[in-house]
């Protein structure tokens, strides 16, 4: 069984966790197969929350039943479908269902996502509900009332280091510490030599920092993400490498590129932890792990 996080981030000097993607719709057999299959090989299990302002299975629920099987659940909250009611309200129900970390986001856009038509709430952004949170462990609401009895949540935010420009990014990656993030979970990174230098400047903050590694499964998806998603950049000979795979073999090529930078992380110690993102193939997580020699 997993230590809690917050004492994995303290005392481990590699921290991995990964993504768990709830379905959409109640047929939870395969993420449950996923929950077990990960719960003990990984310190964390990342439940995301309505990804790509898609309608799936809520967070918390995921969370909680990763807890039931063993597992370190965190918490993803965006800002996108919640007023700070609820928010907070769903912060302390997560508390008293035992869930004690917690990663804010302020979500993507509703337009990226299938109910175009919804109506985005975001009344907070990250900056302001890890602000949010801080004031819950202190015992009063963001309205500054007396909480009766107030919880203590591992908090994590987010960053793009391939944000070009990325002078926007650093200045709220410091407004996020500043509120109170305790563990940073970068957006997915491929050009490590570029991540290196984000890193000299993020030492300089007493934070962890866990790298996003996003399953490549074909170089066709490396182009559209380069064409298609702000702050992902794959290196053009990636691509080649993922295109020259033989036929059938290209995710298999993909793993092996993940799993060689996790090695190359690990051992020149770039940061403190990776978070592997497989994207609906969470399956391949421990074959990953394997290829990274863990």
């Amino acid at each position: 069984m997993p230590i809690p996080f917050a004492e994995a981030l303290r005392t481990k000097e590699f921290v991995v966790t990964a993504e768990i993607g709830p379905p959409k719709g109640v047929d939870i057999d395969e993420m449950l197969h996923h929950i077990d299959l990960l719960k003990d090989k990984v310190d964390a299990l990342n439940v995301t929350d309505n990804q790509s302002s898609v309608m799936r299975i809520g967070s918390l629920p995921v969370c909680k039943l990763i807890k039931e099987a063993g597992g370190e659940p965190i918490l993803q909250m965006t800002c996108r479908d919640r007023n700070r009611l609820a928010l907070q309200s769903e912060l302390l129900g997560a508390y008293v269902l035992g869930i004690r970390n917690v990663l804010a986001l302020t979500g993507d856009y509703i337009t990226v996502g299938d109910h175009p038509e919804a109506k985005p709430v975001f009344d907070l952004d990250s900056v302001l509900l890890v602000k949010l949170i801080k004031q819950l462990e202190q015992g009063r609401d963001f309205a500054g009332n007396e909480l009766k009895g107030a919880p203590k949540f591992c908090v994590g935010a987010i960053v793009t280091p391939e944000a070009d420009p990325i002078e926007p990014q650093l200045l709220k990656f410091e407004k996020k510490i500043k509120a109170g993030a305790e563990f940073i979970q970068t957006q997915a990174i491929y050009d490590l030599d570029n991540f290196k230098k984000f890193m000299q400047y993020a030492r300089k903050f007493n934070v962890k920092i866990l790298a996003g590694i996003v399953l490549l499964a074909s170089a066709g998806m490396a182009r559209f993400m380069n064409a298609n998603v702000p702050g992902i950049f794959v290196p053009q000979p990636l691509i080649d490498e993922l295109a020259s795979a033989p036929k059938g073999k290209a995710l298999e090529k993909g793993i092996e590129i993940a799993g060689r930078m996790i090695k190359q992380i690990r051992e020149e110690k770039i940061c403190d932890g990776v978070h592997i993102m497989a994207i609906g193939r969470e399956h391949l997580v421990p074959e990953i792990l394997s290829a990274a020699g863990m």
